[in-house]
């Protein structure tokens, strides 16, 4: 019983933990049509936070390249591709790296905060200078 108690609660606070952290895999919602566009999974790597696009859940852009990309994105399946580079925890945000749209083929700054109301929802913003776009994203959990 005591084993069953301990193992419960220890399962609880992983979760707790999981729900606090912005990795893992989010589901992407275009800003401007509200249509769910695919499942990025954001990872850590030499402390930077990174996204790769895992899934693209249009059925008709799953082969889908980045032909609006330059250098060594061009032409590049969208699937399996990281759009989210070099992301520095600052406080309660991630900022300092950049992520790209795959269809403008455009490269933006950016900022990662998870929202305070709900953990489970991601606020990514895309900027240049002090014009923005901020996307919301959902924690996918299949």
């Amino acid at each position: 019983m005591k084993k069953s108690i301990f193992t419960l609660a220890l399962l609880m606070f992983a979760v707790t933990i999981n729900a606090q952290s912005i990795l893992g895999n989010w589901k992407t919602v275009d800003d401007e049509t509200g249509e769910t566009k695919s499942i990025v999974n954001l990872y850590e790597e030499n402390g930077e936070i990174y996204g790769k696009v895992l899934k693209v859940l249009n059925k008709d852009r799953q082969d889908a390249v980045c032909d609006k990309c330059e250098g060594d994105k061009k032409d590049k399946l969208i699937l399996g591709m990281v759009i989210v580079e070099g992301m520095k925890k600052k406080g309660d945000e991630y900022k300092n790296g950049t992520i790209l749209d795959p269809q403008k083929g455009k490269e933006y700054d950016c900022k990662i905060w998870l929202d305070e109301d709900n953990k489970n929802k991601l606020n990514v913003r895309g900027y240049i200078a002090f014009l923005y776009r901020t996307q919301n994203w959902y924690r996918a959990i299949e």
